[in-house]
């Protein structure tokens, strides 16, 4: 039989898979989604963005995070919190996310099947089904865009109950009294924060010596302290020999300089890497690096092999869902001949931790290295009517703008809210505003959002007159 013919194959249905799909789709090409899990979403939909932010979302509401402020740290809207009512509502959340997405394709003429894809050579691919019938397809443009997964390092004892990757913690067996987090990576962080605030016992333990090394020193260290001081024990600049099971809900971590932690659940959360084995990229001419990922150009998002794109995860930095969804759609018009725009220079940054932080643009320590001159104005969430009304007694939003130009540089949040607020800053940012829109325009009051007011005005006393 003819292999069935596409204009093009995507692999993987993630945030750039699918977005890539859709906008091949618009351009009314046909085009192929091979997904090798059970339903489409990828990671960002089943084991990363979408559940860890809804596991988060359900402990904030369970546990009364939010309103410790007024009525002490032993508030809870729950008494007693199960494994069972974290997940129940991630059920719900990843089946509509899912059903949204296979509208999306059904809407757009997509078509999709579930299986492992492998090239055979540079225009042929072959799908092996869950009932081992094996699909060959042809297409003249490929995109992949397969993701990663959790780096398993022989040292740690995994065994999915007791020891976990960041993918099995979804499927949560029950809630540890004592969590022991190896890996202070973005991913680590987040449950790390996410576990303290069900009042879990957290040591966090990281092999480097500062916490999130691209955020601004000053927000990484007021994180730092409201960690501490809910009790999260900090194991900086410490690496990790061994983690291995001692018994039912018994766990023991070596460090390197002797000392041992012991713990009933330990989530290694140190790296990813790329989801390409057994894809066959010898076949298409594609090698990978040490850690899985395919090089590409940045602005095409091309291979080495012209008809081959690859974007999302599989590419490395930034690897968030947001610029994901940005790479497909550009790769796809690129693979077309469709024209595109060159991507801002500064996108947003958001950590879904407890308290979320957000960033865009450049750092203090990065505008020090340029040797711009500058000035900083801060905003405290507790000196804020809003922040007071919502019981934020922690974070702070600062801004950093230029003395000569008074243009804005960079914009860092850190508390309640952060990946919503930092949108303000991005557009002021990217369209190379000054501090006197945040000055001479109103915001809404109260609200969090005045932030950006109150900081500008603080960096404005400090800044020459003109």
């Amino acid at each position: 039989m003819t292999p069935a013919h596409y204009d093009l194959i995507v692999i993987g249905s993630g945030p750039a898979g699918r977005r890539a799909a859709v906008q091949a789709a618009k351009f009314n090409k046909t085009v192929l989604v091979v997904e090798k899990g059970r339903r489409v979403g990828g990671v960002s939909v089943h084991t990363g963005t979408i559940p860890s932010k809804t596991l988060r979302e359900t402990v904030m509401n369970l546990s009364g995070w939010r309103e410790r402020g007024f009525y002490g740290r032993a508030h809870r809207n729950k008494e007693t919190i199960t494994a069972e009512d974290l997940s129940r509502r991630l059920r719900i959340t990843l089946d509509h996310e899912v059903e949204v997405l296979e509208h999306q394709f059904a809407r757009n003429s997509v078509d999709t099947i579930h299986g492992a894809a492998r090239f055979l050579d540079p225009h042929r691919l072959e799908v092996s089904g869950d009932d081992d019938a094996v699909h060959t397809y042809t297409a003249d443009r490929f995109l992949i865009a397969v993701g990663t997964r959790p780096y398993r390092p022989a040292n740690i004892a995994f065994d999915g109950q007791n020891i976990l990757d960041s993918d099995e913690i979804l499927d949560l067996p029950r809630i540890p009294r004592q969590l022991v987090v190896v890996g202070a990576s973005v991913v680590g962080v987040e449950y790390a924060s996410i576990f303290s605030a069900l009042d879990v016992r957290v040591t966090l333990v990281e092999p480097n010596s500062h916490l999130l090394p691209f955020i601004d020193r000053e927000v990484t260290d007021e994180f730092l302290h409201d960690l501490r001081d809910r009790g999260v024990v900090m194991r900086l600049g410490c690496k990790v020999t061994s983690a291995e099971v001692l018994g039912p809900q018994s766990c023991l971590v070596t460090l390197s300089d002797g000392r041992e932690i012991r713990a009933d659940m330990v989530l290694f959360s140190a790296g990813r890497e790329g989801a390409v084995h057994g894809l066959g990229l010898e076949a298409c001419g594609l090698e990978p690096d040490a850690r899985g990922r395919l090089a590409v150009d940045k602005v095409t998002f091309q291979t080495k092999v012209p008809h081959i794109y690859a974007a999302g995860d599989i590419i490395g930095f930034p690897s968030l869902a947001s610029t994901s969804m940005e790479q497909g759609r550009i790769a796809a018009c690129q693979a077309f001949g469709a024209p595109t725009h060159a991507p801002p220079e500064f996108f947003p940054y958001g950590i879904y931790s407890v308290p979320e932080i957000s960033t865009i643009g450049m750092t203090e320590e990065q505008v020090r290295e340029l040797g711009l001159p500058y000035d900083c104005g801060i905003a405290r969430y507790r000196e804020l009517s809003r922040g007071h009304i919502m019981g934020i007694s922690s974070g702070f939003m600062k801004m950093i703008f230029a003395t000569d130009t008074r243009r804005l540089l960079g914009v860092h949040i850190v508390g309640e809210g952060a990946t919503e607020l930092i949108h303000i800053g991005q557009a002021v940012l990217n369209l190379e505003g000054t501090l006197d829109y945040f000055v001479e325009n109103t915001f809404n009051y109260p609200t969090l959002a005045e932030a950006y007011k109150v900081a500008a005005l603080d960096a404005w006393n400090r800044m020459p007159r003109r």
